[in-house]
């Protein structure tokens, strides 16, 4: 008789042991059995995107998965994103543009050695009662009919095997196991690819130059305990430490601007660097021989038209959607992913029919990343344009600060009033989001043939804009009850319109010499065509206070404005 289990994981990365935690302490009786095809323990510089978690997936490893101690203890902690914009030579860092905090943030974050802390992982699922399998391969499934039990075959010990389960998850990465039995690829339009790998020692950024003003600017080790990015037009590059005193190395780029070609071996990589960040290559290109890994993925972002079933079966982590790691929303999205499936299972494990809730969940998460594509695609082409990257970027972070972590930590995403409220009508404030980011991403875009100037020697801080730092210390803020919520994103909602004409204001003065007075509808902002009163009936006047941050953003002098 074949055994049998609640919960079956294919695929014990991140995401699958992150969900069996998450399931074993909300229901310590649940039967889980994971399947990984790894044959021993992972190495501590596992070849994995992932080392850099932000608020969201923070909340959810610290404060859902109960793992505080063990990151304040074992991993590093994090001094938020850091980018250095390009100057004409990259050859001096002090001397290229800087954004990011000065000061620790409110709301913490880590850099993860991802074999280090998936071990533990495992280890830590194992105490709660999970049976772990290595070497075990998910090959294929036979669904059992009118509920019933699913039959999973596996390659263990050089032999098939079999075994029956209620719930099948694919956490097998790209993979994809159900996405290719089921049929249900779908390809993600953004064209772009990856080269990373591993040294070993600490890379600190601030041994790069020898402008004291520079280094002393901040507390020793905060530049290294940040995710670096160096950026130009098509690319950025990163280094994030790692707790291990290893630092992780990798290249981000378009396929159109910088072709995978170009960085696809080591050498090539060497020799890309050299050419395009040529300070950073005398530090972060040791010999091949000193390198503890090398790793590539072509067109690596990919969606999918199926999330979680009622015939209790779902993906998550990669063998689902992937969009981009610039601003390292990986972990974000596993914990996304986790905690609508959770919910399912524990809900069916009830006895609860999850039809609507499975429909739903699922409508959410695609349409989810859907209004997350527009951040990414086309916009690896502004990169090389500080004064509309610092614009973007703080802008990305505000939207990302004011709905989905407020929404995440407030129990938002599983709560069918807050779902139907925010997302399901047309005219719902969730569909309003997406409408409004999506079309302040096209005028980023449409900026671009205007923007010329390369800008050095500055210095901006997130935190010194008070909506941002209003945002973000408002994502640990609990609300008791769904109304406050929904009434919490109307205000966070309303206070992005007022940044969205700001910033439309100052660029349409300098494009079109608009008047900085002009009442700007932020659903309607375009740079195409100048600015027009017939379509901005429905303008508001951002209030002085978003007007005066605003301008903090805004590098031009008010000749070159003129």
């Amino acid at each position: 008789m074949l055994k049998e289990y609640d919960v079956v994981i294919a695929g014990g990365g991140l995401a699958g042991l992150t969900l069996s935690i998450q399931l074993k302490q909300a229901n310590p009786d649940i039967s889980i059995l994971i399947l990984e095809s790894r044959d021993k323990a992972a190495e501590t510089a596992a070849h994995k995107v992932g080392e850099s978690t932000v608020e969201l997936a923070t909340h959810y490893f610290r404060e859902v998965l109960n793992l505080k101690a063990y990151l304040e203890e074992f991993e590093l902690p994090k001094h938020g994103l850091r980018f250095f914009f390009t100057d004409d030579k990259k050859e001096e860092l002090s001397n290229r543009v800087e954004l990011g905090p000065r000061l620790k943030l409110p709301v913490p974050s880590h850099q993860l050695d991802r074999g280090t802390f998936e071990n533990y992982l495992e280890k830590h699922t194992k105490s709660l009662g999970t049976d772990f399998l290595l070497a075990a391969r998910a090959k294929d499934v036979v669904f059992g009919e009118a509920g019933g039990l699913h039959e999973i075959i596996y390659a263990h010990e050089r032999e098939d095997k079999k075994v029956r389960t209620k719930w099948l998850v694919d956490a097998t990465s790209r993979i994809s196991l159900l996405k290719r039995k089921l049929g249900f690829q779908k390809e993600a339009p953004h064209n772009v690819n990856a080269a990373w790998y591993r040294v070993k020692g600490v890379i600190d950024i601030d041994e790069w130059s020898e402008n004291e003003k520079w280094k002393t600017f901040l507390a020793p080790k905060l530049r290294y305990l940040s995710t670096v990015h160096f950026m130009d037009k098509g690319y950025w590059l990163w280094i994030i430490p790692l707790g291990s005193k290893n630092t992780s190395i990798g290249i981000v780029a378009d396929e159109d601007i910088h072709p995978f070609d170009t960085i696809n071996t080591y050498e090539k990589a060497v020799a890309w660097i050299n050419k395009h960040e040529p300070q950073a290559a005398k530090f972060v290109c040791p010999p091949k021989e000193d390198l503890m890994d090398f790793r590539i993925l072509k067109h690596f972002a990919h969606d999918s038209g199926r999330i979680y079933s009622s015939d209790r079966w779902a993906v998550t982590g990669e063998a689902g959607a992937f969009l981009d790691p610039f601003y390292s929303p990986g972990s974000d999205f596993i914990s996304l992913n986790n905690t609508w499936l959770s919910d399912l299972i524990l809900r069916d494990y009830k006895g609860e029919d999850i039809t609507v809730r499975a429909q739903i969940y699922e409508q959410t998460h695609l349409a989810w990343y859907q209004s997350w594509l527009p951040i990414y695609q086309d916009k690896y082409k502004l990169m090389g344009n500080t004064q509309i990257m610092v614009f973007k970027i703080f802008w990305d972070w505000a939207i990302y600060w004011s709905v989905p972590c407020l929404l995440f930590t407030n129990h938002g995403f599983t709560d069918l009033k807050i779902l139907k409220e925010l997302f399901v009508s047309e005219k719902s404030l969730g569909r309003k989001f997406g409408v409004l980011n999506k079309n302040v991403q096209d005028m980023f875009l449409d900026w671009l043939p205007h923007d010329h100037q390369t800008f050095e020697n500055r210095y901006i801080d997130p935190l010194d804009l008070d909506y941002l730092k209003s945002f973000q210390r408002g994502i640990d803020e609990m609300h008791v009850n769904p109304d406050k919520i929904i009434a919490k994103v109307a205000d966070n909602m309303a206070l992005l319109e007022q940044v969205a004409a700001s910033m439309f204001q100052l660029i349409s003065n300098k494009i079109h010499d608009t008047s900085m007075s002009v009442k700007v509808d932020p659903y309607k902002i375009s740079l195409k065509t100048p600015y027009s009163e017939t379509e901005h009936v429905k303008g508001i006047q951002p209030q002085q206070h978003v007007i005066k941050d605003v301008e903090k953003m805004w590098f031009y002098t008010k000749e070159v404005l003129a």
